[in-house]
């Protein structure tokens, strides 16, 4: 137990100081938000691995699908490599570094409203990142604070409070710039925790083999009959394996809490490094998680819920408990690394959306930020305090309701994510990705594509979720690219003046 505590201690003191360390850099809205836009390949790329990767994948989403797929769960890992991170950076990275920084877009909601030239878009998806990377923040909250039970013997709701105080305490100190230093570390202690991890848990199983011929010993849940299902390739449920692939890989693309790392990269050079980085890094932790949940069947059944179904986040902790106390600390703290890097980058992402898309939404100059012609530097720079202040009070207010949540979780992590991913990619997804690609989309299209995410996930929730959560989310996301081909096609097209001159950052 003395291990466990002591490697806690350093591993938040650290965090804590790194907060410390950046908060000069963190006074003015571009530096708290953007690091300076001069974030270099190797923190930009760890900052986009953790952000994906956290409590949620590490216990929710490698508990759950490793149960349900076995071994082929290590698709889903694949999948998140090569479509949520090589593929995103290849097919945004560029394009977003280059537009937003051309129409000065600072977020996603604002490059909506800049690139579509409608405020009301930039208000509306301000609202939606907010509500909905709620679920989100909540789902880290439980997996993180499960393992946290696990390990120290503390009760669930005292964990949830403490990661949430402890998160506030360095986001609000030192802003983006501290998220990314931390995202480093955070990132380096992820890659060898899972290797080890992977290890010790097979050993306590006769090693890889002897795992895997126990797996393929564990009759079907469709087929009682059929034994091997869950050592296949692709395993007892192919479809509903690629609903989850689609889901958790594609869905990154249009999360602003990742996009917007490609906001901030030093430039183009980086991104051609950042991009190579991410992607061996998705495919080592990733896979790593999927991999080790897919072995979940050898530890026993989790035990029943109230409801009738099986407790799932309880799936990852019950294979770990077993373990030595210093593989158990390195345990909760990469679960710790995971999970604190994702809740800085939400955090972050709605406090700023929610101040400079909502609250202080007018690019115009505020009263006495401009004197006869010229920027009253004294004034202009109280006001960009003044955002900033706006913002640590909202990430307060943002942890407060995620913490609500968490502590009362409706359902289980894979399904808050499925609702909070579902939502926000169906609905930004296609418009972003095809803003930065086709001139001819139009205003109407993306209000359209809006309606369509949010609509489709809302009314499956209220219904009772007749359709699971998780596939709802893959058929909202690529659902929006038609919804707004379609919807371009009969609609008013904006000025071809005004294209130009948005498209007019690729050819420089």
């Amino acid at each position: 137990m003395i291990i466990k505590i002591v490697f806690t201690i350093i591993f938040l003191a650290v965090m804590i100081g790194v907060g410390l360390y950046t908060r000069k850099q963190a006074s003015s809205v571009e530096g708290f938000v953007l690091g300076g836009r001069a974030v270099g390949p190797w923190l930009t790329a760890f900052a986009f691995g953790t952000s994906y990767f956290s409590a949620v994948v590490f216990v929710g989403y490698a508990g759950q699908f490793g149960w349900k797929y076995g071994l082929s769960s290590a698709w889903i890992g694949i999948g998140n490599a090569i479509i949520g991170s090589l593929l995103a950076w290849i097919i945004l990275g560029r394009r977003t570094k280059l537009m937003t920084q051309h129409i000065e877009s600072r977020t996603m909601p604002d490059f909506f409203g800049t690139r579509f030239n409608d405020q009301g878009l930039r208000v509306a998806a301000s609202i939606i990142a907010f509500v909905f990377l709620i679920p989100y923040t909540a789902g880290v909250y439980s997996g993180i604070s499960r393992l946290f039970e696990m390990g120290f013997n503390i009760p669930y709701e005292y964990c949830v409070i403490i990661m949430s105080i402890l998160t506030a305490v360095y986001v609000i100190l030192g802003g983006y710039k501290a998220t990314a230093m931390n995202d480093f570390i955070q990132g380096i202690i992820m890659l060898f925790g899972i290797v080890a991890v992977i290890v010790a848990v097979l050993n306590l199983q006769g090693g890889l083999s002897a795992a895997v011929d126990k797996l393929a010993a564990i009759p079907s849940d469709a087929n009682p009959m059929e034994n091997g299902g869950f050592a296949s390739w692709f395993g007892p449920d192919p479809w509903g394996l690629l609903g989850v692939v689609i889901l958790t890989s594609l869905g990154t693309m249009g999360l602003p809490q990742m996009v917007g790392k490609f906001y901030s990269i030093t430039d183009e050079s980086a991104i051609k490094r950042g991009t190579v980085i991410s992607t061996v890094f998705a495919f080592i932790v990733a896979g790593g998680c999927y991999f080790l949940g897919g072995f979940g069947r050898l530890f026993g059944t989790p035990p029943m819920l109230p409801n009738g179904k099986l407790a799932f986040d309880s799936i990852v902790p019950s294979m770990l408990v077993n373990l030595p106390d210093i593989l158990i600390a390195l345990v909760v703290l990469l679960v710790l690394s995971a999970s604190m890097s994702t809740l800085a980058s939400l955090v972050l992402t709605s406090s700023s959306t929610m101040t400079l898309d909502l609250i202080y939404r007018d690019k115009k100059s505020l009263p006495g930020e401009v004197e006869d012609g010229e920027i009253n530097d004294i004034v202009s720079e109280k006001v960009e305090r003044r955002k900033v202040v706006v913002m640590r009070v909202l990430i307060m207010f943002f942890i407060a309701i995620s913490l609500l949540i968490a502590l009362n979780p409706p359902t289980f992590i894979a399904q808050l994510m499925g609702i909070s991913w579902g939502a926000l990619a169906g609905a930004f997804l296609a418009p972003f990705m095809l803003g930065l690609y086709q001139r001819n989309i139009t205003t109407k299209s993306v209000w359209a594509c809006f309606t369509w995410g949010v609509g489709l996930t809302v009314v499956n929730m209220l219904a009772g979720n007749p359709i699971n959560p998780i596939n709802c989310g893959a058929i909202a996301m690529v659902g929006g690219f038609p919804v707004v081909w379609i919807v371009s096609l009969f609609t008013k097209k904006m000025s071809k003046a005004r294209v130009d001159a948005i498209f007019e950052c690729y050819k420089k």
